[in-house]
């Protein structure tokens, strides 16, 4: 018990303590669709000044929280009942807990002293939850609520970033207690070992051809200034994971490209190059960039935490600390040297540059939508990806410019998250313009959320690229010479679609009509909602290095 026995606390329902305990760790928003089990929470959140959204699916509630928080980098707060209600949570919460992404999950349950309704809707939210987060918890009285929120938020918070999930039975909402919030502190992350920083500087100092890499884990606060001081002081190539995408403007003269594929494309040459991979930020929950450790090729791991050793990730040396701080140090350190050899890198980074982007035909080519999507796009607008073969094009060849202004998963590789994410983009970055880009297939595991966009009062464009089928999988099928069967489906009319909602609809007739459509959907009022024919004839593992474009520099 928080209390103080020598003040006079007015005792207070489980339910206000609780919301009370989020007020004191700075919650804006809390995501989600409440039942009969959270209304005692729900009340006490109307009368708390934080906003909650309702979403009209549970699943679509926890990706906005996931993304909130992985944009302000506080965790996002998520809402549901009991029973179907936590279910539906379940591939929002592991979204959260594979992409480092901070999330208190609050779901409700019947009384535990004195239930009267059996085992109506009661399944063990708690053990579901357990295997995909950092922590799952049920609270057994109302006096604990202030410690149990403090701890869910510390630990949702510190690297690595995570789901955490807390279970309030409707008995213990309305529980009294004279407990009070705990207080919210900074936490300040330990700095890295000095000797581990001068083994580093020296690894990095005696290769002769080192290449940075920049993962999810690079995505932090003050990583980016640090991370770019590094670069300018030593001239050193990077390249970027998918979602290390942004970290450093990627019109920066360092930057080759971005890895799609595990292997045979253009960066994977340069990877195979390279003698010293300098991993900063990575994990093995994104999908492996390359597999780094074979071949007396050398990768030092800087991140926050020590790397779990894997077939496809096995550094030869490891620096834990604050990514911000040990960068720092290099930078300090470090001295530019005469034998560093970047000419390779040099080549392929132009080779990539020179690549042509197919302009003709109809429907669009990947390459031409990503190409009008960053002519029209702002500097520092946001796109919003939902899950499909797009996504690969456009992590290829769509220059970030600026920070978590790509939002991709490389991690879960969940549908249905693009359409939410962009909500909570706009509610993070009212000032600036947000694009969900999203396969046929994804858009309709959450398409209702439109009416929460609207609802809201968003603008934001939405884009569906429609080809009537699961179009990433069928290329896989098409890899491994099966016949096209059992992914194809029926689409609605999507421009009627948009408008039952309130959105305005419009659909792409030629090819031409992509960018005029999007120009003047970009900064106006509303929802829009852009139907696109898309053409994914021309296979994403058939690169240009592989027919021979580029023999003239590889050796």
């Amino acid at each position: 018990m928080q209390s103080n026995p020598s003040i006079n606390i007015k005792a207070i329902k489980g339910a206000d303590l609780f919301i009370k305990c989020l007020k004191e760790e700075g919650v804006e928003y809390v995501f989600g669709l409440p039942g009969e089990e959270n209304l005692h929470l729900l009340e006490a959140i109307r009368n708390s000044g934080i906003k909650f959204i309702l979403t009209r699916h549970e699943q679509a509630a926890a990706f906005m929280a996931a993304t909130y928080g992985r944009l302000t980098g506080k965790a996002g707060v998520v809402l549901a009942t009991l029973g179907p209600g936590a279910t539906n949570l379940v591939t929002g919460v592991a979204y959260a807990q594979l992409g480092g992404y901070p999330v208190v999950v609050i779901t409700g349950q019947r009384a535990i002293k004195g239930n009267l309704q059996g085992e109506f809707q009661i399944v063990s939210v708690v053990a579901m939850m357990e295997p995909i987060t950092k922590m799952a918890r049920q609270i057994v009285s109302a006096d604990r609520i202030p410690s149990m929120v403090r701890e869910a938020f510390k630990l949702s918070e510190e690297e690595r970033p995570g789901a955490v999930h807390l279970e309030l039975p409707e008995d213990i909402a309305l529980e009294k207690s004279s407990s009070v919030p705990l207080k919210r502190f900074k936490i300040r992350r330990p700095a890295p070992d000095p000797k581990a920083v001068k083994t580093a500087v020296k690894m990095i100092e005696e290769s002769k051809h080192p290449l940075i890499m920049i993962a999810a884990g690079a995505n932090r606060n003050l990583v980016s200034k640090q991370l770019g001081r590094f670069i300018a002081r030593t001239s050193i190539p990077f390249f970027t994971t998918q979602m290390g995408k942004g970290v450093i403007d990627e019109r920066d003269n360092h930057y080759i490209g971005t890895t799609v594929l595990i292997e045979n494309d253009f960066i994977h040459r340069a990877i195979d190059k390279s003698d010293l991979i300098i991993s900063i930020g990575h994990d093995i929950t994104e999908k492996p960039p390359a597999i780094l450790g074979y071949g007396g090729k050398k990768t030092l791991h800087i991140n926050f935490y020590s790397t779990k050793i894997d077939d496809v990730y096995f550094p030869a040396y490891e620096v834990i600390g604050d990514i911000s701080h040990t960068l720092w140090q290099f930078t300090e350190k470090i001295t530019k040297q005469p034998h560093w050899n970047f000419e390779y890198f040099k080549k392929i980074a132009s080779e990539i540059k020179g690549i042509k982007i197919s302009s003709a035909g109809f429907p669009l080519s990947p390459q031409r939508l990503t190409a009008d999507l960053r002519k029209i796009v702002p500097e520092d607008g946001i796109i919003a990806l939902d899950n499909g073969l797009y996504k690969l094009w456009i992590a290829r060849d769509y220059p970030a410019y600026r920070q978590n202004t790509v939002l991709l998963d490389n991690a879960l590789g969940s549908m249905g998250a693009g359409l939410p994410s962009a909500i909570v983009a706009k509610l993070v970055h009212p000032d600036r313009s947000v694009v969900s880009v999203c396969g046929d297939g994804g858009f309709m595991m959450n398409s209702q959320e439109l009416e929460t966009a609207i609802r809201l009062g968003m603008d934001i464009v939405v884009v569906i690229l429609r080809d009537n089928g699961f179009g990433m999988v069928k290329w896989k099928q098409k890899v491994f010479g099966f016949k096209d069967f059992g992914l194809d489906f029926g689409n609605p009319d999507f421009v009627k679609y948009a408008e039952c909602y309130g959105a305005k609809g419009y659909q792409v007739k030629s090819t031409a009509d992509f960018s005029r459509i999007l120009n003047n959907c970009i900064g106006r009022k509303g929802v829009h909602v852009i139907d696109c024919p898309i053409n994914y004839s021309e296979r994403i593992d058939l690169l240009p290095e592989m027919s021979g474009t580029s023999k003239s520099f590889i050796p």
